[in-house]
């Protein structure tokens, strides 16, 4: 019986799917169902290429009561830029929950990563931060750095970003573009003065040595660490997690082999149990921020979960979009 499976490329998705408050909310309730145990998620495939300065990662998950569940498949070769060429590719196939066959090839290039990931710092700082923001901070200058300032400012508006990165030419060119983006005061600061004039701080690099001190800490600071998300990389100092008065992970057992928690628990610094994970602050099973005072952190590794609510979101909305052929 002959039926029809979706391609859509990079751009083919670009004009359907936008950084907006629909992803959050697509994101969120990702992370909200997460947390109730039903979903099944396997432990990241992940291959370290040292060699070639790049990385391999697959993700998947199974999400009850969604048509259908994703496999991802992320590159990311972090010298391509000298070649002229974006550090991260990647593409996601979505299959029928019910019979596991092919339904859509998202050929996306990352971007649907990208987007996810960038939302998922939305809804760390929309259940962390404090409500009202003035200057916030980004650690990074690359595609993630964008936008996550740009999902930032849909959940906690801002007067001004400070932004830090080893490239003094690419932080301005960073802050330059986060000005004609999103209309607010952007320049390049030091990375103690990014942690300590900044309400919220995201950092978004791969990093292997922290960039991120505990001595810049300050109260009423949030800080979502996204860039650590293989064995090796650390952006946050051990001693910050010690430190903070809330540490949250996307998913424990994934911040525990790749995440910022690794790195603490490698340390033995990290004395305080087994931590919240985000769908639990959502679903309010677990008590979040508790004062404005507080320091708060989220440890974002990436959840298979995330792919398949955006790549079912995609398939929901735009089902005839692409190129169809028959199988």
């Amino acid at each position: 019986m002959a039926r029809d499976i979706q391609i859509m490329t990079e751009a083919q998705l670009r004009d359907v799917v936008s950084l907006d408050l629909t992803i959050i909310d697509v994101v969120e309730k990702a992370f909200s169902i997460l947390a109730t145990g039903d979903v099944i998620m396997p432990p990241i495939l992940s291959m370290d290429l040292p060699m070639v300065n790049g990385e391999v990662d697959i993700k998947t998950a199974y999400i009850p009561g969604f048509d259908g569940f994703a496999i991802k498949v992320s590159p990311g070769f972090f010298d391509n830029p000298s070649l002229g060429i974006p550090s991260l590719n990647g593409l996601m196939t979505l299959f029928n929950a019910k019979t596991g066959l092919v339904e859509a090839l998202y050929l996306d290039n990352g971007y649907l990563t990208d987007i996810r990931t960038a939302a998922a710092g939305a809804v760390a700082a929309r259940h962390l931060a404090v409500e009202t923001v003035n200057t916030v901070g980004v650690m990074g200058t690359g595609v993630q750095a964008r936008l996550q300032m740009q999902a930032l400012a849909l959940v906690r508006p801002f007067e001004e970003v400070l932004v830090w990165g080893r490239d003094p030419d690419k932080a301005a060119a960073c802050a330059k573009d986060l000005h004609e983006t999103l209309g607010v005061r952007a320049q390049v600061a030091s990375a103690q003065d990014t942690v300590r004039q900044s309400q919220i701080v995201v950092t978004t690099t791969p990093s292997r040595e922290p960039i991120l001190k505990a001595d810049w800490l300050h109260e009423g600071l949030h800080i979502t660490a996204m860039g650590s998300d293989q064995d090796g990389k650390n952006e946050i100092d051990v001693a910050v997690l010690e430190a903070c008065d809330l540490y949250v992970a996307d998913r424990v057992s994934q911040t525990e082999n790749l995440g910022e928690l690794r790195a603490a628990k490698a340390a033995g610094v990290w004395t305080k149990g087994t931590p919240p994970e985000l769908g639990a602050i959502i679903n309010k099973t677990h008590s979040g921020r508790q004062s404005a005072k507080s320091i708060t952190v989220c440890d974002l590794t990436g959840t298979g979960a995330q792919d398949t609510a955006i790549a079912s979101y995609v398939r929901a909305n735009w089902p005839n979009a692409g190129t169809l052929i028959q199988s």
